[in-house]
């Protein structure tokens, strides 16, 4: 049974017999696309303009451009640099041009003329080798395509939680200045996310006590260095039509890898309509 189905061969020699004698061989055992060459120039050409040759056999000795030369010009084009070259000759059978033919990008050197099983094993070595690395591609662009998959679905599992929250959130940048906001935030604030863009957390809130006001930010951070997270504060938004909205908030910071806070996320329940716990005792109180 014949092997190799979809792979390309081109082989190269300027004389037509040793085409012919190499065409016959390869075809007897592999169902594979056969390309020919009469010369270097003639090589390159076929490996610039066709798409996905697999493998070249490339004969050493011809004239006006020789299979170093050819090679040579193989490998310093982006397309066909990463063609394997077997090497054939008759003529060049020293171990000094053996190593030439590896220099210059060759990855076997076999001597004419041709052992055909030794010819055919190597071409059938670097099919397989080719083989296994589409198959280990094909694995990891599966794995990829899964993974981008999995990441896809978790940011839009995210982002309907943040969209259909009820509690504000807010992401500031270390300056206070706000970088997004959910649906929740823009409709307690009364404010478009585009106009929140605009603005730094100092713009839409404050602290219940007065005398935290105007340095509050700063003192933010340094708490936030400290323990990473502040929550169940009492404070309120300041709305676009400067009403003040009772809210219950918390600010947690976000580390970088050098453990420098680059994101603060601010989450506020609206507290509006809540009678808090000591306003409710004083009221028991006084009604005794």
């Amino acid at each position: 049974m014949k092997r190799y189905a979809g792979f390309k061969l081109l082989i190269v020699d300027d004389h037509e017999h040793n085409l012919f004698t190499l065409r016959t061989l390869v075809e007897r055992y592999m169902d594979v696309e056969i390309l020919e060459a009469f010369s270097g120039q003639q090589a390159l050409d076929i490996a610039v303009r066709e798409p996905g040759i697999d493998l070249i056999i490339l004969d050493v000795q011809m004239p006006e451009m020789d299979g170093f030369q050819t090679a040579s010009m193989l490998k310093i084009r982006k397309k066909t640099k990463d063609i394997p070259i077997i090497f054939l000759t008759a003529a060049f059978k020293t171990e000094e041009f053996q190593q030439k033919g590896y220099e210059v990008g060759g990855v076997d050197y076999l001597l004419k003329p041709i052992d055909d099983n030794q010819l055919l094993n190597k071409i059938s070595t670097y099919f397989r080798l080719i083989e296994k690395e589409r198959e280990l591609n094909r694995i990891l662009e599966q794995k990829v395509a899964e993974r981008t998959a999995e990441l896809a679905a978790a940011k839009n599992h995210l982002e309907n939680i943040i969209t259909h929250m009820g509690e504000a959130l807010l992401v500031l940048n270390p300056e206070g200045e706000i970088e997004s906001a959910n649906p929740a935030a823009c409709k307690m604030l009364n404010y478009s996310e585009t106009d929140l863009l605009e603005m730094s957390i100092g713009d839409v809130f404050e602290e219940e006590e007065e005398e935290q006001a105007g340095a509050f930010f700063g003192t933010w951070l340094e708490a936030l260095i400290r323990t990473g997270a502040l929550s169940r504060i009492e404070a309120s938004f300041i709305a676009k039509d400067g009403r003040r909205v009772p809210i219950l908030f918390s600010r947690t910071a976000v580390k970088d890898s050098d453990d420098k806070i680059s994101h603060i996320v601010c989450i506020a329940k609206d507290m509006t309509g809540y009678i808090r716990e000591p306003d409710a005792m004083m009221n028991a109180s006084k009604g005794a």
